[in-house]
């Protein structure tokens, strides 16, 4: 009876401890990756950090978010579910760090083309009419031309200089002024009228979304507050009544609601987010 009970008493702990092993293992792997991605994506809109702090900042969220869950709901069901916020955030953050840089290209990008274009009519050639652009503008499309201009000057062709810059800058309309360029260097024109036709149409453009954008402010305002409103109420009803909300935090049936709630308040703003986006 002994041996056996020492037997099952050295399997558990050898179960826990290979148990505990793999969800280090799996911690640390998940924690390298991310930290390798949001490295990669902070590089590619210039912002560039040790991956060995991502890495120790990631874990620390892991530790410190639960915690403050925890604290303020009183319930571990509910730390433990915020746990997947720490690869959902950072993720999202980024979303936006790039969304805000393309958007900043894209208001830059006719006044660039509109400088180049001033210089070649002034007779500089391209690479001089790209380095006064560069020297006359602001990030970010500076330092994206001031990469283009480093490529072509260790001889990387006009080219595949071209396509490297619009891989980097995913917009749709970058393709126009990569066109005006090739089709000016194969079949000849005036590159500086091309271009300058190009930052038209895209000011024009520009200023549409503009004013799509003033029209569905409210739209989008009101899917925030619709969306914020029913967690601020339970917050507000958890501090004034905390025996009555009480169960919503401790009980299955209440973490179930708390569940459903998630996914209606996040299905509610996504339709009100595809309503008032409108593509030109």
């Amino acid at each position: 009876m002994t041996f056996i009970l020492v037997a099952v008493f050295c399997g558990a702990s050898i179960s826990v401890w290979l148990a505990t092993r793999a969800v280090r293992l799996a911690l640390a792997n998940g924690t390298r990756h991310l930290a390798s991605e949001v490295e990669q994506s902070l590089a590619d809109v210039f912002v560039f950090v040790n991956r060995q702090k991502a890495a120790t900042a990631t874990l620390s969220a892991m530790i410190v978010l639960p915690a403050l869950v925890f604290a303020l709901s009183g319930s571990v069901l509910v730390a433990l579910a915020s746990l997947p916020l720490v690869w959902f955030v950072p993720r999202q953050v980024l979303a936006w760090m790039r969304t805000r840089r393309i958007r900043m290209l894209e208001r830059q990008l006719p006044d660039m083309l509109l400088m180049i274009a001033g210089a070649l009519r002034a007779g500089a050639s391209l690479p001089i009419a790209l380095e006064s652009g560069v020297q006359e503008s602001a990030p970010p499309i500076s330092q994206e031309f001031d990469l283009l201009l480093r490529e072509i000057r260790l001889g990387i062709d006009l080219d595949i200089a071209m396509r490297n810059i619009e891989k980097r800058i995913p917009v749709p309309d970058f393709m126009m002024v990569t066109a005006a360029v090739t089709i000016s260097r194969e079949v000849g024109g005036n590159l500086a009228e091309a271009l300058e036709s190009v930052a038209r149409t895209l000011r024009d453009k520009l200023q549409m979304e503009g004013k799509i954008r003033a029209l569905t402010s409210q739209g989008r305002m009101q899917g925030v507050v619709m969306t914020c409103l029913p967690l601020f109420l339970m917050m507000v009803l958890r501090a004034m009544e905390p025996v009555a909300m009480a169960p919503l935090f401790t009980t299955p049936i209440g973490w179930e609601t708390l569940a459903v709630i998630a996914v209606m308040e996040f299905l509610g703003y996504q339709s009100i987010a595809r309503i008032v986006r409108i593509n030109v």
